[in-house]
């Protein structure tokens, strides 16, 4: 009997007795299916924070904004600052300008925020006005609904242009399209050039900062120039955020901001950064040790269903070699060997595990796409959840037919052809 027989020979002992094969079957089956969907379900929680965290803009970035600069003078010299007559410098639209000729990042933004009454039907209303350019809205993954964003024209001629958010245009403008209609915001009035559409984030069935991004959605926008030149008297900016293309450039990023802007201001260290990238990092980090830890607990667990679907395998073999006494005395009579034996019997248990395991992967596959359904969010199976599933039921087939089929194919053949008489 060659190695082809005997996967044909177990196939058909496999379904010649279909109820007790399923029944077999069914711990691995479970088995399986409770470690693919275990590692598929980490794995896709894990994407799925960490490409928002992108959406969001917090990977790799960090925030310039203006400081007295105390949190980087050691303490030695802590006195000896203090008593030097220094005027702090606050960051302006120039500088903007500068970084944004002088640093390779992905994206990179001034920013202002400030309160203005809004004449709205003969009453006033308090409403957010937010100067800023193009970059704001692309890094916040924030798209238009209607019209467009400010054109680099506007962006740096102070024009009087808006980008009006979802929800103010909503509560403001219900029943009429505001495109191209003009508003007064404070003592301008703006042209209202675009409409953001809503946020794609959240409604993905996950919260990430919900209330910020509502909040953005309620401002109403200027160009960063048109922000500088009649919010601030002084022409400055709230702070610049930058973010860098990948993790590896984010410090050289980081150093090259700092170079530029003290040599924009003399030397002066009026300046002070945020880390949100590193501290994204280390989130990010402890994030993926923490899923790692409870993958390998949450698979532990899940093992414990293939090692009881291997018991039951093991019974089933032993219970088999009884009934197939006759079957195995017929072969060896007719001259299959010892080795032949086994085979078959090792053979069946493989099968059957195998077979048990792409069950299922497949109704693992099945759930992960519900979740993915319910959560809005694409959760893949990963090939390595696969492969372990696939791996642990390779060995709990091995480990569960050595010892029946060792025992099958040691049975003497005149014994067994006499079994049941």
């Amino acid at each position: 009997m060659n190695l082809s027989e005997s996967i044909v020979s177990s196939f058909q002992n496999i379904f010649t007795h279909k109820l007790r094969s399923f029944l077999t079957l069914l711990g691995i089956i479970i088995g399986v299916f409770a470690v693919v969907t275990m590692f598929s379900t980490v794995y896709g929680m894990k994407k799925l924070i960490n490409e928002r965290m992108k959406e969001m803009g917090w990977n790799n970035s960090i925030i310039v904004y203006p400081s007295q600069g105390e949190e980087n003078i050691s303490s030695r010299r802590m006195y000896r600052f203090r008593h030097i007559q220094r005027e702090a410098k606050p960051l302006t639209f120039e500088d903007y300008i500068m970084l944004k000729k002088n640093i390779k990042a992905k994206y990179i933004y001034g920013y202002i925020e400030n309160w203005q009454k809004y004449l709205y039907e003969e009453k006033e209303e308090w409403v957010r006005l937010k100067a800023t350019n193009i970059e704001f809205f692309l890094s916040k993954t924030y798209s238009l609904k209607s019209g467009r964003y400010f054109n680099s024209f506007e962006d740096l001629n102070s024009l009087k242009v808006c980008v009006i958010g979802y929800h103010f245009a909503n509560q403001y403008f219900p029943n009429n399209d505001p495109l191209n209609k003009k508003i007064s915001i404070g003592n301008h009035r703006y042209k209202i050039i675009g409409i953001l559409a809503d946020d794609k984030l959240n409604s993905k069935g996950m919260n990430f900062n919900a209330w910020e991004r509502r909040h953005d959605l309620e401002a109403v926008y200027i160009p960063l120039s048109t922000g500088s030149k009649y919010l601030k008297s002084d022409k400055s900016i709230d702070y610049i955020y930058i973010q860098a293309k990948s993790e590896d450039d984010y410090q050289d990023v980081k150093n090259a901001v700092r170079q530029n802007l003290l040599i924009s201001h003399k030397m002066s260290h009026d300046f002070s950064f945020n880390n949100i990238g590193a501290f994204m990092l280390n989130i990010t980090k402890e994030i993926n040790e923490m899923m790692k830890k409870w993958n390998i607990t949450l698979s532990a667990i899940a093992s414990i269903s293939l090692i009881v679907g291997g018991i039951g395998l093991f019974s089933t073999l032993l219970i088999s070699i009884n009934e197939r006494m006759k079957e195995i005395g017929i072969r060896k009579s007719i001259g299959a060997t010892n080795r032949d034996i086994f085979l078959l019997f090792i053979f069946e248990a493989i099968s059957l595990s195998i077979l048990g395991a792409f069950i299922g992967i497949f109704f693992s596959s099945l759930l992960v796409k519900v979740i993915a359904i319910a959560l809005k969010f694409n959760f893949p199976v990963p090939i390595e959840g696969i492969l372990l599933g696939i791996a642990f039921s390779l060995i709990i087939g091995i480990v569960s037919g050595i010892y029946p089929a060792h025992k099958a194919s040691k049975i003497d053949p005149i014994k067994a052809i006499y079994y049941f008489e």
